[in-house]
């Protein structure tokens, strides 16, 4: 919901979860949500006197679009708002700033990225829809009409600012989280019913409106609505209005005439708006019928509406990335130790955390607070499938939207790998039971960011899923990621947001209560080892490391071996069913350094590391983030795990780090040479 929430940040994030709790409600003939996720990608964030370093002022920021900082105190209110309401749980979600300029063109996310996720529960007998024969009763199920959401989708389809601004605020929705439940708690009585469940076919309302969901409804049979017979709160609204608008927390349902009277006890029993809107025809033409004007503002066959347009040709050109090396000459070790705790991919997510409910429906078994003193750092979230038993379902998500300004396709190999090594926290059996879903956002027609586009997607859906085993069966995109303006000096000023892929994975779990966690588990004799998938390359490019000194070029890290994951993934499974791991914590933003210090952070202990021999830089070493996970092993359970990454050819990558201790105090050795120490606490305080 990248648009409405860069308009009006509470209720553009806000109807995007209802949007997408809507989605899972309307799968098949009835599903229901189970739990969600979100992501926010801004520019900068410049809070007043708390400016970072490396948040230089590049530009005057456009009037029309709400600040960085707007959008993220009031963006994730709403979209925890509604999820509060309406009851569901917030358990993982991803927090980036990104703002730069590379090669003279100016990028990041003025126009920002919001995206609202989760995952659902169906009944198997419920999952396809039925076929729809004339004759049968379409109804509209939930609120009225309102002029609200007028040219939402087109609008969406747009640059920042490019639009009138009353059309802009006019293509923002508004939210009502009651009104969904009312709707959600109606299908969960249709689902109820078993194999009588009434409901042939389901659509939610969301962009475009009715004029989007009922012809998809009907199709290929046709159908004849109408118009006067739609709820509707403003009588003023146009025939185009009322049939356009995308007024929230709306389904259609096809039902035959039969079952008509079960649905509608259903709704006066839950106290849900219910309007018979129209009948199928079966001469597959879509009429609508205003008996006002007493005329036809609709009459086509559904075929010309919904038919395949001819395939686009589009003529696009490769742009040559950044070259030049990556120079960090000057860091200090202790400087970029405290920028990076800073930087908002890396610090303490908390303040987004602890707005939205964690533990309602009773099946929630692994969010994002971990240890004793409730530490944001869980790499997976778990829920489960009953409140008897054990199995469930995990969901964890990945990204590296910075990488795509030096190597767009590596950006994409990347976000999926991070999605798979946050997933391995969860009892996952096997790899080939993780289904992805994935957001794609681009500014497409601008120089390269076409051809970065169809390289990523042939990257990722042609040749790392098919290696790895996994499918994308699900996915969204917003291709007009960018904004324009004019500043107070009469000077047009536009940025691109980079090529950026946000994966979300999924997975069924066979016993929920084998999930681990970064917390280190005071075994009173463990080491720590580092699995680097990365090989010893510590590639620093596009890094946080770069980011927060403001640096650009350089080689990005990049997933080079599917088959290093595959057996990463196998490996882990293996330790993990065998109880040999105590903890676990991926590599990401921040690296090596960050994900030591994280895992210290949940336990409130300190660790002893030394480095070598992963390489000769200490800050590539520390900081680079490439593909890995830390592990917490017992010292007697170190032969047999060290067997098992030997069978999945791993021992190469498998590193002994150090200790953890109980002086509270990470200390990092380089060799016999003290490279950094200082108290967790203090650490924990700049986090």
């Amino acid at each position: 919901h990248n648009h409405p929430t860069a308009i009006s940040p509470h209720p553009g994030a806000a109807t995007g979860v209802g949007g997408e709790i809507r989605d899972e409600a309307a799968t098949g003939v009835g599903g229901k949500t189970k739990a969600g996720l979100s992501a926010f990608f801004v520019s900068n964030l410049r809070i007043p006197d708390f400016l970072q370093p490396w948040e230089q002022n590049y530009a005057e920021f456009p009037a029309r679009l709400a600040t960085p900082l707007q959008i993220m105190t009031e963006g994730p209110i709403g979209g925890a708002g509604f999820g509060n309401e309406f009851g569901r749980p917030q358990l993982t979600g991803l927090f980036r700033t990104f703002e730069a300029v590379v090669q003279d063109r100016y990028r990041g996310y003025h126009k920002p990225i919001m995206v609202a996720g989760g995952m659902g529960a169906i009944l198997r007998p419920h999952v396809e829809k039925q076929t729809v024969g004339p004759g049968v009763c379409i109804l509209q199920l939930g609120g009225p009409a309102l002029r609200i959401g007028l040219g939402g989708g087109a609008a969406s389809s747009m640059a920042s600012g490019a639009n009138a601004l009353d059309l802009d605020f006019d293509s923002v929705q508004r939210d009502n989280a009651e009104m969904q439940r009312r709707c959600q708690e109606v299908i969960d009585g249709c689902i109820a019913l078993g194999a009588a469940n009434p409901i042939l076919s389901i659509h939610d309302i969301g962009a475009g409106g009715l004029s989007n969901g009922c012809p998809e409804l009907v199709a290929p049979g046709g159908a004849r609505f109408h118009l006067r017979a739609v709820p509707n709160e403003e009588p003023s609204m146009s025939p185009l209005e009322i049939w356009c608008c995308e007024a929230q927390e709306r389904y259609v349902l096809a039902v035959a005439r039969p079952a008509l009277d079960t649905v509608l006890a259903l709704c006066r029993r839950e106290r849900c708006p219910v309007h018979v809107i129209g009948e199928t025809t079966g001469d597959g033409r879509l009429v609508l019928e205003d008996d006002h004007f007493k005329n036809r503002p609709i009459d086509m066959e559904l075929a010309v509406l919904l038919g395949k347009p001819p395939r686009m040709t589009r003529q696009v050109e490769r742009r040559r990335p950044p070259t030049e090396p990556l120079d960090m000459a000057g860091v200090r070790l202790e400087e970029a130790v405290q920028r990076l705790l800073r930087l908002p991919a890396v610090a303490s997510k908390t303040f987004l955390i602890t707005i939205a409910d964690r533990t309602i429906t009773g099946l929630v078994a692994r969010d994002q607070m971990v240890g004793p003193y409730q530490t944001p750092v869980a790499d997976v979230a778990v829920t489960l499938t009953g409140h008897r038993g054990f199995t469930g379902d995990a969901m964890a998500m990945g990204e590296r939207t910075p990488l795509a300004i030096l190597n767009a396709e590596a950006s994409g190999r990347m976000a999926v790998g991070e999605a798979i090594t946050n997933l391995a926290a969860a009892p996952v059996a096997a790899l080939g039971d993780v289904a992805l879903s994935a957001n794609w956002m681009c500014a497409c027609g601008e120089p390269g960011e076409d051809a970065g586009l169809y390289d990523t997607v042939r990257a990722v859906g042609l040749e790392l899923c098919p290696a790895l085993g996994i499918a994308i069966p699900v996915g969204k995109d917003s291709l007009s990621m960018r904004s324009v303006w004019t500043d107070s000096q009469g000077r047009s000023v536009k940025m691109t947001a980079p090529l950026s892929l946000v994966v979300s994975a999924f997975a069924p779990v066979s016993d929920a209560r084998l999930t681990l966690t970064p917390q280190l588990k005071p075994h009173p004799a463990s080491s720590l080892i580092l699995i680097d998938l990365g090989r010893k390359r510590n590639r620093l490019g596009g890094s946080g490391l770069a980011q927060v000194f403001n640096r650009t070029g350089g080689t990005p890290p990049d997933l080079d071996s599917p088959a290093d994951l595959v057996a990463f993934f196998a490996a882990t499974r293996t330790l993990m069913q065998e109880s040999r791991l105590l903890a676990y914590h991926d590599r990401s933003d921040g690296g090596l350094f960050v994900t030591l210090a994280e895992m210290a952070f949940a336990s409130t202990v300190g660790i002893e590391a030394r480095v070598p021999p992963l390489g000769d830089d200490p800050l590539a070493v520390l900081f680079a983030e490439e593909l890995g996970a830390v592990i917490q092993v017992a010292d007697t359970d170190l032969p047999r795990v060290t067997a098992v990454l030997r069978e999945h050819a791993l021992c190469d990558c498998a590193v002994l780090l150090g200790k953890p201790t109980p002086d509270r105090v990470l200390t990092i050795r380089w060799g016999t040479r003290l490279l950094f120490q200082e108290r967790v606490a203090a650490l924990k305080s700049a986090w």
